[in-house]
């Protein structure tokens, strides 16, 4: 059950929430640990938000129904299904009686936003703490009510009795539809790994029925009463400022509404979506010209020449400069990662709506409360009178064009008094998300005479910042306040290594400036800096002789016996046959080869090992990515199938971005705008997927999302190189690109 189902999509407001679930529904209070009820008369206080109350994560009705109230969001990955399992395995109620609210600012928490594999990790176990904690005060309050000795008690469907048998009280009459006002307690029990009824189990996802059968409702389909429709009209180059406006040359179209204008803002309002389209499209405008981005053929030495302003060192061990400077063979190579764009599948879309002088505005956008401080800024309004809720888009990976849209939707809504909805077209989602950065990096070692490595030395070019709010575009075209931070995500993690060599040094050049406006996408600098080391080591191994695995294990700290038995495992389900790299290279047309690669995730959480065999062929240069094996170790599993599609959908989508995603342009805009221009994976080029899950039921669940991810590029290149004997160390590996290489091997 899902709050769509029981408010009607077109009424989603908070009154009508509030009415569905009963969450407000506050006769009583109970005081203390539950204690006896006290009477409230006229008390209506708003639900609290704030950590540290087991209210604000959840409440049960009169029927015993539970709603969980979570700040991390479901962006189709199953996040909403395995927190239900999560919360009914530790109530001991069925997970069919479980609701959950997500993303609304006005009655969930802020709990970050949703990126980094973080929904379960943090917010899970919060939500996951709160539940046991009101589990032990129902207890303790049943074990006053039927003088029984709360060890003696057990509880089944929500129901409290003894365990050897007797009367029962249930969690509705101990607490339905009123507050418990309690403390979240970090000390409270919660159920162990022997006692779990669900966590563990594959469970059906809740939202997959209606998206096969097409009656899900994706913010794409979302609608509110009385809306309008919008339409950006975007400058034809970043940085470009609006000179002239002829509102007159859409006077023609039926169903224009209003040009709105301010400073460079400028969009069309009409009252059905193909007379904004038209509008958009057929205003006359002058535009500046503007040519603010570097020649894309000469990227890597602007990236290269870019100010750096300050040194982020993620590592130094021993004197790795001293160790260079030693006997041995020295290697350097260069791997660079090319600028990405979010390639969301359905356009940014967005409503907002303005009455009694406050704005709510519904998105798809995976960090609600920020967004609500965004719009709240750049529209100088209180942040309590922005009312911010969640609805699942049509694709997401990070954060793409739905704040933006948000924006958009915001100045429109208030130009015209109306609400707006505004929809990106595709043109609009790939020229104006934000993007994932380009990355350089350079790395350097010494080997011994036996093979091993004497020094490690690497550097990595990247810009400056962390994951933070994005500059909206709309607040940047109008002049209004906004977002100054660069905010590309945590993009120096896992430029450090697992690896325990002697003599180690990892720098991160912050750079001043990058060309387009950065955010996070999809495992944002996990994937680029473990490409690049893992590749490199995998260098190290052919010079040295010495098999890929063999060389790993080598060099894995012993202490570190879950990574150790990850890649015991990969070898396992991959039947590695041990021997250097690469193979003996044939004549033929189409060359075979498998590479390896393994990641511990930022270097304190999941572990993944995964071979990768390919297929290259030699006249063209296409590769394909025939087979792909991973082996995932992240700690307790709530639900396996969540976890084999999360797996999943990290392989193909990184095998995408490895084979064929580059970001095109010209010195003032993207030139990739369509799926021509920036092609993805299709649907005859997915590989066959093997995996193996290790669950750990008494560790702690970590994050899936992104970590599968992270070992896609380098398990790809490397098993290029197995298969040619050319190490390709510039993704995208274009068919261009490798005929090239191969052709001057």
């Amino acid at each position: 059950m899902t709050m769509q189902d029981t408010i009607p999509r077109a009424a989603l407001s908070r009154r009508a929430l509030l009415k569905g679930t009963g969450a407000l529904v506050v006769g009583f209070h109970l005081a203390g640990p539950l204690g006896q009820a006290l009477a409230q008369a006229g008390s209506a206080a708003a639900k609290p938000v704030t950590l540290d109350q087991v209210d604000t994560f959840l409440s049960i009705d009169g029927r015993g129904l539970v709603t969980i109230y979570s700040g991390k969001v479901d962006l189709g990955t199953g996040v909403q299904s395995a927190l239900a399992q999560m919360i009914a395995d530790e109530l001991d109620v069925p997970d069919a009686r479980v609701t959950v609210i997500q993303g609304d600012t006005a009655l969930t928490p802020d709990q970050g936003p949703t990126y980094g594999s973080l929904s379960l990790q943090n917010g899970g176990v919060q939500i996951r703490q709160a539940a046991a904690t009101a589990r032990d005060a129902l207890l303790t309050e049943a074990a006053k009510r039927l003088g029984v000795a709360k060890a003696d008690l057990a509880v089944v469907d929500g129901a409290i009795g003894p365990r050897a048998g007797g009367p029962t009280v249930t969690y509705a009459e101990l607490i339905g539809g009123r507050r418990f006002d309690l403390k979240l307690d970090p000390a409270a029990p919660t159920k162990k790994p022997a006692d779990y009824k669900l966590v563990g189990r594959a469970m059906a996802r809740r939202d997959v029925p209606d998206k096969i059968l097409g009656r899900f409702t994706y913010m794409q389909d979302f609608r509110v009463p009385g809306m309008l429709h919008g339409r950006v009209v975007h400058p034809p180059a970043l940085g470009a400022r609006l000179e002239a406006v002829d509102e007159g040359s859409i006077k023609g179209i039926p169903g224009i509404v209003q040009v709105v204008r301010q400073g460079n803002f400028l969009g069309v309002v009409a009252s059905n979506e193909w007379a904004a389209i038209r509008g958009a499209r057929d205003l006359k405008t002058t535009w500046s010209k503007s040519e603010t981005l570097p020649d894309q053929a000469r990227l890597w030495e602007h990236v290269r020449a870019t100010k750096v302003v300050k040194d982020d060192v993620t590592s130094n061990v021993g004197d790795a400069a001293a160790a260079m400077r030693g006997e041995g063979r020295k290697l350097a190579a260069s791997y660079d990662f090319a600028i990405h764009t979010h390639g969301s599948i359905g356009p940014s879309c967005a409503i907002a709506e303005f009455k009694d002088g406050k704005l709510t505005s519904w998105s798809a956008s995976q960090a609600t409360h920020n967004l609500r401080k965004q719009l709240a800024q750049m529209l100088a309004m209180p942040q309590e009178a922005v009312h911010c809720l969640y609805v699942e888009g049509s694709g997401c990976y990070g954060r793409n064009g739905h704040e933006d849209a948000a924006a958009d939707a915001a100045l429109l809504a208030r130009a015209v008094g109306r609400p707006v909805r505004v929809q990106w077209s595709r043109a609009d989602e790939h020229g104006w998300d934000p993007k994932g950065p380009p990355t350089l990096i350079d790395l350097r070692a010494n080997l011994d005479s036996s093979g091993g490595v004497a020094a490690w030395e690497s550097e990595f070019f990247i810009p400056q910042g962390a994951a933070g709010n994005v500059a909206l575009v709309a607040a940047d075209l109008a002049g209004l306040p906004n977002a100054t931070a660069i905010a590309p995500g945590g993009i120096h993690q896992n430029s450090a290594i697992p690896y325990k060599f002697p003599n180690v040094r990892t720098v991160c050049h912050r750079l001043e400036t990058t060309p387009f406006k950065p955010s996070w996408i999809r495992t944002p600098g996990r994937m680029q800096n473990t490409y690049a080391n893992e590749c490199f080591l995998d260098e190290l191994a052919a010079a040295a002789g010495i098999d890929p695995l063999e060389y790993r294990l080598k060099y894995l700290d012993p202490a570190d016996t879950r990574g150790i038995e990850v890649l015991d495992r990969l070898a396992k389900l991959a039947r590695w046959e041990k021997r250097p790299s690469p193979q003996k290279a044939g004549n033929g047309a189409v060359l075979k080869g498998r590479g390896i690669t393994y990641c511990k995730y930022e270097l304190v959480r999941t572990y993944v090992g995964a071979v990768a065999e390919v297929e290259v062929e030699r006249a063209t240069g296409v590769i394909r990515v025939t087979r792909f094996y991973v082996v995932h170790d992240c700690g307790q599993i709530i639900n396996p199938d969540g976890v084999k599609a999360q797996i999943e959908g990290n392989v193909f989508q990184t095998v995408s971005r490895t084979l064929k995603e580059e970001l095109t342009f010209d010195r003032g805009m993207v030139t990739s705008l369509d799926w021509g221009s920036y092609p993805i994976l299709t649907f005859p080029e997915i590989p066959e997927l093997v995996m193996e899950l290790i669950d750990r039921p008494a560790e702690k669940p970590w994050g899936a999302g992104e970590p599968t991810a992270a070992v896609v590029p380098s398990a790809i290149s490397n098993a290029v190189f197995d298969a040619t004997g050319v190490r390709l160390r510039s993704v995208p590996y274009t068919p261009a690109k490798v005929k090239a290489a191969l052709q001057s091997a």
